[in-house]
């Protein structure tokens, strides 16, 4: 596998033509050339990509949307929260995100671009602002020798600055949460690293919610003369919004000193009147260093003065006082210059900051605010931007320290490969970049649902969310819903391994929603019914959409009746006990338990022939839209036997030995009739209907015992399937899904016929789901395949982050050629469920291997 990584790695890389490695630049992590072009460009899946016969089957459906569509865009004036006719188009840009957990943030692109902004909750903007840049100031006895925007681009505004460095002289690296650019000044023998640190940290609970970012430049001077060294950060004041014209904007310069350290810089207070926010500049005062600002300047024209006051004497102006508010149609940016001198064959270092501060929030509807997280620590009076800065000049070192000691156990296990090690950390980009909220409980919120825990439910108030606050995250930047469940499903396992109490935090909230219901009518775009909003005791498709009051109204997601699905109830019991499992917190399971008993009760009345097993019909199997399944399927019917068998487990610690009865009779039922109806000799059928289809071979469809194993279950007393099935289940997937789909180097197909063929048969059973195709992988791995499981993985993580360009922007899904779907999605998280497998299944030090026949140990 090292090969394969160094090739693709080179390809990457092919176009740098510098031998500079840079100032401590990690060697595991995605890298990538400042010159480099992606060579194949996709477009996103819209409606005019569905098949014709697809049409034909959901002409209703079509139609349905499309009033629906022009009502919400045309009428409304709002966004749909999936939009079919207008898909975001592929980027090739995107770099690491910055800023803490749920304060919002801003996305750098891998050349340096900032680029993606969420700011205001949920909601994305999709804009390069041209005037936010790093500038390098060279001085030689007392002269100006170099100076450069440290930039490729060569746009048409802001003409009196120097442009267009050459991108073969430069490359990005990314090991989220930090990414480093190296900068190898062509002709000067000065090498620059620019070194960006976010915040994210693993079962911090404070610092990781903060809205900054660091920077750190490193300069190595390998002439035999000192020189004098400026970096400059220049930011307009907002995000290139139509709003940074509307005019009352200002900036003013701060100084703060606290407990011995200060820091200077810029505030840029940007008024709207809907969430304002001050965006800040600021560097860490030293003795060494020189910081020199401008506080005002108009990003249009040529900008030559402010060029020229750089080039001057590598320093700004500084003038005192605050700007003027900006007219409307009027747009303001500011300067943050910091100088050090750097001796010959020598080196020294300087530091920026960046946060912003937007306290409080309202989401679409403007019916109530919320409170960030971080104001528990730094104030809601919209003042802490200069204390959010301190603090980041004065901790980021202790962030670092703490980032590695996290990862490095990872990065020195020669066992796995180095593409895992990149895919696993910077994936997590999601967990901040998900349109991420993190709020606060309000002293009036119940979210027990209206069932009070004497009652079997919850405390108005559960003890976790009131000290760690509420967490939510989109299905996708595309697909505009907080918390979908049964996506969160696979996403879950970054959350409880890395930051448990969010994870514990979202489950409860989750649990006030099932015991709550919604009777307002409303119309259900797949079957055309009104049907109430929520019913009770069935888990909700998801928390609600940012652009209405997510939390007060929930289900979002209009297209099915949720009170249909049977996999959402089904996924919540096994979350419960696999994050019991893991934090080993009593309360939580006590907690939970009758909510438990509720949705597992609601789900008995799908077992219609009394044998254990539950059935589907239509469109209740949600795995796949428009992949009907038909009677027991391999994907519901597994997650209703893993259900039954943690129902088994929870009962016995509980000590509810009526309960461990009834759920070990239902187990043992629905085992025979799993294996009878859907088991065909090498793995388990799609459905049991007999129809054409109904011997597809389902990716996914040992979901239930990857469940059961990374809840520590799945054998003796708490076994829901047999060992060899299972095994061989994912032999044939490996054969068919993976090797026999693009050349197995594109990982899982989701559907695949047992000649060989992809399943055509819907629109998204011939997709490749990366999130599916990681937690296929893991459970390979705790079954003992871990050659397998690494190969499947490995394929998506090519085809997204090398052959697509969609580095931190990881879709939903894609086909073998052509289109993707829905960028920036939530559920590829689910790659540390790997990581899981791979801490619980085989020692670490062993290096990867096969065996081909089944042992008590795996397949």
């Amino acid at each position: 596998m090292e090969s394969g990584d160094n090739s693709s790695t080179a390809e990457l890389m092919s176009r740098y033509v510098s031998l500079e490695l840079g100032y401590g630049v990690p060697k595991d992590g995605w890298r990538i050339c400042l010159a480099h072009e992606f060579k194949e460009k996709r477009k996103p899946f819209q409606a005019k990509d569905v098949s014709l016969s697809n049409i034909v089957e959901h002409i209703g459906l079509g139609v349905r949307y499309l009033k629906w569509w022009y009502k919400k865009t045309q009428i409304e004036k709002k966004a749909p929260f999936i939009d079919m006719f207008r898909a975001i188009p592929l980027r090739q840009i995107y770099g690491a995100p910055l800023g803490g957990i749920g304060g919002g943030t801003i996305t750098r692109g891998w050349r340096g671009e900032f680029c993606r902004w969420q700011l205001n909750p949920g909601m994305y903007h999709y804009k390069t602002v041209i005037a936010n840049q790093f500038t390098v100031c060279l001085r030689r006895g007392g002269q100006t020798v170099y100076q450069q925007v440290l930039s490729v681009e060569r746009p048409p505004t802001l003409q009196g600055w120097n442009w267009g460095y050459c991108g073969e002289y430069a490359f990005y690296h990314a090991l989220y949460p930090r990414a480093w650019t190296v900068y190898p000044l062509p002709g000067q023998n000065v090498t620059l690293t620019c070194r960006q640190v976010s915040p994210v940290i693993p079962h911090d609970y404070q610092d990781s919610s903060l809205p900054v970012a660091v920077f750190v430049w490193d300069i190595e001077n390998k002439n035999d003369y000192p020189l004098d060294v400026s970096i400059m950060l220049t930011m307009v004041n907002g995000s290139g919004h139509k709003d940074d014209k509307s005019g009352g904007h200002w900036n003013e310069p701060f100084h703060l000193e606290k407990a011995g350290e200060s820091v200077s810089g810029v505030l840029l207070h940007h008024c709207t009147t809907v969430n304002p926010y001050t965006l800040c500049m600021a560097a860490r005062e030293q003795s060494d260093r020189e910081i020199s600002h401008q506080t005002a300047f108009s990003p249009k024209g040529t900008c030559g003065v402010l060029w020229g006051d750089l080039i001057a004497d590598g320093r700004l102006d500084s003038p005192t006082g605050s700007s003027p508010p900006t007219q409307k149609g009027e747009v303001v940016a500011a300067a943050l210059a910091v100088g050090c001198p750097v001796p010959a064959q020598g080196h020294n270092d300087l530091e920026f900051s960046l946060a912003w501060d937007m306290p409080n929030i309202t989401f679409g509807s403007r019916e109530r605010e919320h409170v960030r997280r971080y104001t528990r620590f730094f104030g809601t009076k919209a003042d802490a931007a200069p204390s959010l800065s301190h603090h980041a000049l004065t901790h980021y070192r202790l962030w670092e320290r703490s980032i590695e000691e996290w990862q490095r156990p990872i990065l020195q296990d020669s066992s796995l490969p180095p593409w895992y090690k990149s895919a696993l950390f910077n994936e997590l980009y999601f967990v901040v970049d998900g349109g991420t909220v993190w709020t606060e409980l309000p002293e009036d919120s119940d979210v027990s649902g209206g069932l009070r825990s004497e009652d079997g439910g919850l405390p108005a108030q559960p003890a976790i969310i009131k000290e760690y606050g509420r967490f939510a995250y989109l299905e996708g930047q595309e697909y505009r819903m907080y918390n979908t469940y049964d996506v969160h499903f696979y996403a879950s396992f970054a959350l409880i391994m890395l930051w448990p109490k969010l994870a514990l935090s979202l489950q409860y909230d989750i649990a006030g929603s099932v015991v709550s219901c919604d009777p307002t009518e409303r119309l259900h775009l797949m079957s055309g019914r009104n049907s109430p909003v929520k019913v009770k005791n069935v888990v909700p498709h998801d928390i609600g959409d940012p652009d209405d009051e997510p939390w007060q109204r929930v289900n979002a997601y209009l297209i099915h009746d949720t009170a249909d699905w049977k996999d959402l109830n089904l996924k919540f019991v096994l979350q419960v006990y696999r994050d019991f499992h893991l934090t080993q917190d009593t309360q939580y399971l006590q907690d939970m338990w009758p909510i438990c008993q509720a949705v597992m009760e609601s789900e008995m009345k799908f077992d219609t022939d009394g044998d254990g097993l539950i059935e589907n019909s239509g469109y209740a199997d949600q795995t796949y839209d428009g992949w009907t399944a038909t009677g027991p399927s391999a994907y519901c019917g597994g997650l209703w036997l893993a259900s039954v068998c943690v129902m088994c487990k929870m009962a016995r610690l509980v000590n509810n030995e009526a309960a461990f009865q009834r759920f070990r009779d239902i187990l043992d039922r629905g085992s025979a009739a799993f294996d009878k109806l859907l088991w065909n000799g090498q793995y388990y059928n799609y459905d049991s209907s007999g129809q054409d289809l109904s011997n597809s071979v389902m990716s996914d469809q040992c979901a239930g015992q990857w469940f059961l194993r990374a809840s520590g279950l799945g054998d003796g007393q708490f076994q829901a399937f047999p060992k060899e099935k299972i095994c061989s289940a994912l032999k044939s997937v490996f054969d068919l899904n993976v090797m026999s789909f693009a050349g197995g180097q594109m990982g899982a197909v989701n559907g695949m016929r047992p000649e060989g063929v992809p399943d055509h048969s819907s629109v998204q059973s011939d997709e490749v789901w990366i999130g599916v195709v990681y937690g296929l992988a893991a459970i390979m791995i705790h079954e003992g395949m871990l050659e397998e499981g690494l190969r499947t993985a490995e394929g998506c993580y090519r085809t997204v982050w090398e052959r697509l360009g969609m580095a931190f922007q990881t879709p939903e899904a894609y086909c073998e050629k052509g289109i993707y779907r829905s960028l920036a999605y939530m559920r590829p998280l689910s790659i540390w469920a790997m990581q899981l497998a791979l801490d619980t299944s085989q020692p670490r030090d062993q290096a990867p291997k096969t065996t081909t026949t089944p042992t008590d140990q795996g397949c």
